[in-house]
């Protein structure tokens, strides 16, 4: 019993100050609740001014008396120095008491799965709608990883996703049912999601039995059952954003059903997103069909009021340059005097961009964008993987990325090097880090507001 009551007595004591401190919270600039509160405590004062004079002040007369009366008769039986203090102390504790509750009924009714307090998720909706607006461009699982870890930074994201895939589950959808690939906006979706709950795992369950369902998944099952009830993708997406809470928006680079096609130095013609990948060839040029394609004009609104934008990562030829064969994104970004940088690749891939260096990176973006400079800024890996890694990648001929500083800086780019890579010590796969990534991507940013400029982090 007597350690019991020690721990109510240790657990009260700890617990008063983070309530006080909870409660203090609320007084944080911004909130745009004090304001109103005030508002409302007028609003009854003047109800109550209202009444007395339309009832020409007989109630208050009357109300006024029996209060005199009735303090008199306390102040008789009890000090006054003594009612007085415990009166007050009463007073706090039902305004305490009061709107505890109310905003533990509001919590319960707005946050029915979370333990969190009702004035930090506030704090964090205002700190997040407040976040600088970022594009980022790209597509695959690079993507996707990006978008991760920046949704805790800002709410004010635009995902701009290539529709150029045409294989797996997309494609399959894709010539089933003639709509655009579904599989890259999934991913991005379920990665800005507000929480990455239930719904988002649904959102990405990948059904393995049954003869029609094999190999899809829930995600691109939806968007196209959604594209076929709005009647286009862009609404399948915009409906499909507000059931999993997005914070942002993933928007399509183009509407028209595109099929990439690239010839490779031997003299092949390859068309089809897959099919440029198994052909296992260094790639020469890189376009689409139909030829320049119009951009979603909601995309050119996100790039007219970005902050910043952002390049990658994802792979070259099939997630990044696709996005960039549309020349209205292009002339837009070119426009902005914004920070644009470009994320590189950690590995090289087999088939796309096999013995590429950093400086190769950028010049087949360049050559894309009609030797269009949009970004002044490369963000590179700054240290290796480690031996196993190595070894498991050189086995399917994938190598680190070198970089050739000299070369990338006579292309007129600034290198920043930072660590933002994560390895599997069990497989020894190698990825982006999400938040390491978004961290440091939000440094830059900062740096680059401020006009300071430090190429090591």
């Amino acid at each position: 019993m007597k350690q019991v009551l020690k721990d109510i007595k240790r657990e009260s004591r700890t617990r008063t100050p983070y309530r006080a401190k909870q409660w203090f919270k609320w007084l944080s600039p911004g909130l745009s609740y004090k304001r109103w509160l005030l508002l409302s405590a007028t609003g009854v004062l003047f109800v109550g001014l209202g009444v007395a004079i339309w009832t020409k002040l007989t109630p208050v007369f009357y109300l006024l008396q029996f209060t005199k009366g009735l303090l008199g008769t306390i102040t008789n039986l009890i000090p006054n120095y003594i009612s007085g203090p415990l009166v007050v102390l009463a007073g706090i504790l039902f305004v305490f008491w009061g709107q505890t509750r109310s905003m533990g009924s509001i919590r319960d009714a707005l946050q029915p799965e979370s333990d969190g307090e009702l004035i930090d998720a506030l704090i964090q909706r205002r700190r997040l709608h407040r976040g600088p607006k970022i594009v980022a461009i790209g597509g695959g699982t690079g993507l996707s990883t990006l978008l991760r870890g920046l949704k805790a930074y800002s709410a004010n994201i635009t995902a701009v996703v290539t529709v150029a895939d045409d294989g797996g589950s997309s494609g399959r959808l894709r010539r089933d049912f003639g709509m655009l690939p579904p599989g890259d906006i999934r991913n991005c979706l379920a990665a800005l999601a507000d929480e990455e709950t239930l719904l988002a795992e649904l959102f990405q369950y990948r059904f393995r039995g049954g003869s029609g369902l094999s190999g899809h998944s829930f995600g691109n099952l939806f968007l196209t059952a959604m594209a076929e009830i709005t009647g286009d993708l862009e609404q399948a997406v915009a409906a499909s954003s507000r059931v999993l809470a997005v914070r942002g928006q993933v928007l399509p680079a183009t509407l028209t059903d595109v099929t990439l096609w690239a010839r490779l130095e031997d003299g092949r013609r390859i068309e089809g997103e897959s099919s440029i990948t198994e052909a296992r060839g260094k790639i020469a040029e890189i376009g689409c069909l139909p030829e320049r394609p119009p951009a979603l004009p909601r995309v050119l609104d996100a790039i007219a009021e970005a902050d910043a934008i952002v390049i990658g990562p994802g792979s070259l030829y099939t997630s990044i340059i696709p996005n960039l064969l549309v020349p209205d994104i292009v002339r837009a970004i070119a426009k902005r005097n914004v920070p644009c940088i470009y994320v590189c690749n950690i590995m090289t891939e087999p088939g796309e961009t096999d013995g590429y260096t950093v400086s190769d990176h950028v010049r087949a973006i360049d050559r894309a964008c009609g030797d269009r400079q949009l970004f002044e800024t490369v963000l590179v890996q700054n240290q290796q993987p480690s031996a196993q890694a190595l070894i498991r990648y050189a086995q399917k001929k994938s190598h680190p990325v070198d970089l050739d500083r000299d070369v990338v800086e006579r292309l007129g780019r600034q290198i920043f090097l930072a660590n933002i890579m994560s390895e599997d010590p069990a497989s020894g796969s190698v990825r982006h880090n999400s938040s390491r990534l978004a961290r440091v991507l939000m440094r830059w940013f900062e740096r680059q507001k401020r006009g300071r400029w430090g190429e090591k982090m």
